[in-house]
């Protein structure tokens, strides 16, 4: 009987469907932001006191978030720059994918519909020995399950 181990979360690859994005532009350190949830409406029944009714009224999500060392000249932050100066917005799809240990996709999550809404760098401080990490902040429309 075989075992089950549940997977690892450090093995991922970030696709951003995009002309300009190169091959670095699939490589983060991290990413948070995956994840629905619930939004409910209380109702209160008259002339019932001992509880109230949750109903559910529809889902949200925050914004995903990738983290990855400094890329100055790539495709992606040109792409992100155009939006955050420029004002030219050119929604794309990201494609968030788990790996196994062969590299093979194991699950993974769409999002439709994404824009850039912050772009940060950073602290450069001269008494620690790190690397310079830019965080990208993406607002979409919706997240689904990707086919893998």
């Amino acid at each position: 009987m075989p075992t089950y181990y549940p997977p690892v979360g450090f093995h991922f690859r970030v696709s951003f469907q995009l002309e300009e994005a190169g091959d670095a532009d699939t490589r983060f350190q991290e990413v948070s932001g995956l994840g629905q949830e619930l939004n409910t409406e209380e109702l209160v029944e008259g002339g019932e006191l001992r509880f109230a009714h949750q109903l559910p009224v529809g889902t949200r999500h925050g914004n995903l978030v990738c983290k990855r060392g400094l890329l100055p000249d790539s495709g992606l932050v040109r792409w992100v720059r155009d939006a955050l100066e420029e004002f030219t917005f050119t929604p794309t799809t990201v494609v968030v994918t788990l790996l196994n240990e062969k590299h093979e996709p194991l699950t993974g999550w769409h999002f439709s519909n994404v824009y850039p809404v912050k772009w940060t760098i950073g602290n450069l401080n001269a008494m620690d020995n790190s690397i310079v990490v830019e965080t990208l902040e993406l607002a979409y429309q919706s997240q689904t399950p990707a086919v893998t």
